[in-house]
């Protein structure tokens, strides 16, 4: 299984917030800070905030930051609202084509190893993911934006 980069990059954004809990990061900084796409990252940050992982800021010093502390932000639950849906092979999805859908034995031994995972991903808060500034960011954006 491969998480999209939707999930990926809502976990960069939200270490890059925790590691910057005394004020607002905006999109482009984060943008600018992890190489990515700013358009992308817009996207991300609204799913986020939706979801009240973010708490986004309008105006002149407006950005984003954690809405709540790290320790009550789980994993598993940002992967939840991440990933668009979890059908590992097509039987999962509406419509489906394959022939053995009635009598294939695959879903059972899927949904239990998606449970595994989601079990070892509930264990974890984004308080236990967190790094400091200096282990962040060995490439060195610009020193205004640490």
């Amino acid at each position: 299984m491969r998480l999209t980069k939707h999930s990926d990059y809502a976990i960069r954004v939200l270490l890059l917030a925790e590691s910057h809990q005394d004020r607002n990061l905006t999109v482009d900084q984060t943008a600018l800070i992890h190489g990515l796409s700013a358009p992308h990252l817009k996207k991300v940050v609204r799913t986020l905030t939706a979801a009240g992982f973010l708490l986004s800021v309008r105006g002149r010093s407006g950005g984003f930051r954690l809405a709540r502390p790290p320790e009550e932000i789980g994993l598993g639950a940002v992967i939840r609202v991440t990933e668009p849906d979890f059908a590992l092979v097509e039987c999962y999805r509406e419509g489906s084509a394959c022939r053995l859908t009635e009598c294939c034995k695959l879903p059972p031994v899927l949904n239990e190893a998606l449970a595994a995972m989601f079990e070892v991903l509930d264990r974890y808060t984004l308080a236990d993911l967190a790094l400091r500034r200096a282990e962040m960011l060995p490439a060195a954006p610009p020193a205004r934006f640490l």
